[in-house]
């Protein structure tokens, strides 16, 4: 019998049953997705393996699915607190290109992360710059009664909604600093709908609008294209934690001036923490983070990454490093060998006859939707996965298909991986696979003559060509690129 769905929705603070809205349309999602103006880092992708849990949750459970992920090529400032110069256009400036091929180059890095990382497309990705248009018609309806006009742009009144920032929690001076200082804003929170092109500059991306040439604010955007595709209500809204402060609060408030009631425009809005690394938040603008590319570079294949993340709660803080990185590839290795001794296993001791000895898959698709359906936890549905490959008690006529539906959560291509495609090559690896087999191939007859020299030289040859010799491995593997 299938367990009852609960999530946590950050707007209550309370874990709250789910149902549609609207079961007739599925499940409406809307996720916040990346500014194209450099690549995505490793704390904004756990957002998007956070997400795509969600979807294969969802899916899971029988429902048909709409999700939107928004592509942010203008709009976004150097501050996620609304401060500060338009990201796109910095990084334009920085790299001498134009800002349409920053942001297909950045587009099209980050699409290569989600299929690396095994996230499933979304059913449709939503580009800002192809919705001006719809975002100058929203700020006209709501500007008679909701923003005013400075020399810098259009504003947003904060104090003209009903409990403005409430998703954020208590409104603090801390929170307040961390909002740009513009002469003339009638309230520290109110934000920017329009921005004005400085008087004699021009930028790479504006457009002509009722307030003057310029670019729409951030957080126009996601209100116009969530509301466009999914309608209002829509069922879940999904982001970063950092969102929850300013960006989803200033949301909120577009979509009550723009309904003109109180409605959030999500019934649930959901947020992954941060993945830290010893001790510091990852974050594009202050440099120095660690991307997907540089994990495969390094020889560490993606779905580790994928790994690393479902094995702490969506909702708890990650701790990113190189041990912890190794700990999941290594595990990940374990699951696939695990998986292919269960798919392989003599059936003999197998049955569904017997329900006390042997419980069958039942029982593990069982505890693995209960675990799931608890605000998605990932960590407890991994000890079910160890648990259901060790067990001698499924059928073999069952075992492709629990394999397949455990992995259909998880995403981890458990039935499908192989050693060889665990084994990534670094990037300017002097050596190949097969390379490295004929080496270990010399170096075990040279052990089985009692030619230690001549072993330990195969081994400091390959040693130094970045190769791992793993002798005595419990896992059984030879090799490894050395991280």
């Amino acid at each position: 019998m299938s367990a009852a769905l609960t999530l946590y929705n950050s707007l209550t603070r309370t874990l709250e049953p789910f149902a549609p809205l609207d079961p007739a349309k599925g499940v409406r999602v809307y996720s916040c997705g990346p500014t194209v103006y450099n690549y995505a880092h490793l704390g904004n992708l756990r957002a998007y393996v956070f997400t795509d849990t969600l979807s294969r949750v969802l899916s899971w459970k029988g429902h048909a699915l709409t999700h939107v992920i928004n592509i942010t090529d203008v709009g976004h400032l150097t501050s996620d607190a609304d401060a500060g110069d338009d990201k796109m256009e910095a990084a334009a400036r920085a790299q001498a290109k134009s800002i349409w091929d920053v942001a297909a180059h950045y587009t099209a890095a980050f699409k290569q992360n989600i299929a690396d990382l095994n996230i499933r497309q979304p059913s449709r990705w939503s580009v800002a710059t192809d919705h001006i248009a719809e975002m100058i018609d929203f700020a006209t309806k709501i500007a008679p009664a909701h923003c005013y006009e400075l020399d810098s742009g259009l504003y947003f009144d904060t104090s003209t909604v009903a409990d403005y920032g409430h998703l954020a929690g208590s409104q603090d001076d801390t929170r307040e600093g961390r909002i740009e200082a513009v002469e003339g804003k009638r309230h520290p929170q109110d934000f920017a709908i329009w921005r004005k092109s400085p008087p004699g500059e021009q930028r790479q991306m504006e457009w002509d609008s009722p307030w003057g040439n310029g670019a729409p604010g951030w957080h126009l955007e996601c209100s116009v294209m969530s509301l466009k595709y999914l309608g209002a209500p829509f069922d879940i809204h999904t982001g970063g934690i950092d969102h929850r402060e300013i960006h989803h609060p200033n949301e909120i408030a577009q979509n009550q001036a723009f309904c003109g009631c109180d409605d959030t425009g999500a019934h649930f809005w959901m947020h992954n923490n941060f993945l830290v690394d010893r001790g510091a938040k990852m974050s594009k603008s202050k440099g120095g983070f660690t991307t997907l590319q540089s994990l495969i570079d390094a020889g560490v294949h993606p779905l580790a990454y994928r790994l690393l993340c479902l094995q702490a709660h969506y909702r708890k803080e990650l701790e990113f490093s190189s041990e912890n990185i190794a700990a999941a590839l290594t595990r990940l290795k374990r699951l696939v060998i695990a998986a292919n001794f269960f798919l392989a296993r003599n059936g003999a001791h197998g049955s569904l006859d017997n329900s006390e000895t042997a419980p069958g898959a039942q029982y593990f698709l069982d505890r693995l939707d209960q675990a799931i359906s608890d605000d998605l936890n990932t960590p407890i549905a991994l000890t079910v996965l160890d648990e259901m490959l060790s067990s001698s008690g499924i059928s073999p006529y069952e075992r492709d298909g629990v394999l397949h539906k455990f992995d259909a959560l998880f995403g981890l291509r458990l039935s499908e991986l192989t050693r060889e495609e665990l084994r990534v090559r670094p990037a300017g690896a002097s050596f190949t696979a097969e390379e490295v087999e004929l080496r270990l191939a010399e170096r075990k007859k040279a052990r089985a003559a009692r030619d230690f020299a001549r072993s330990d030289a195969i081994r400091t040859e390959l040693t130094a060509a970045g190769v791992e010799v793993m002798d005595g491995d419990p896992l059984g593997w030879d090799w490894k690129p050395a991280l």
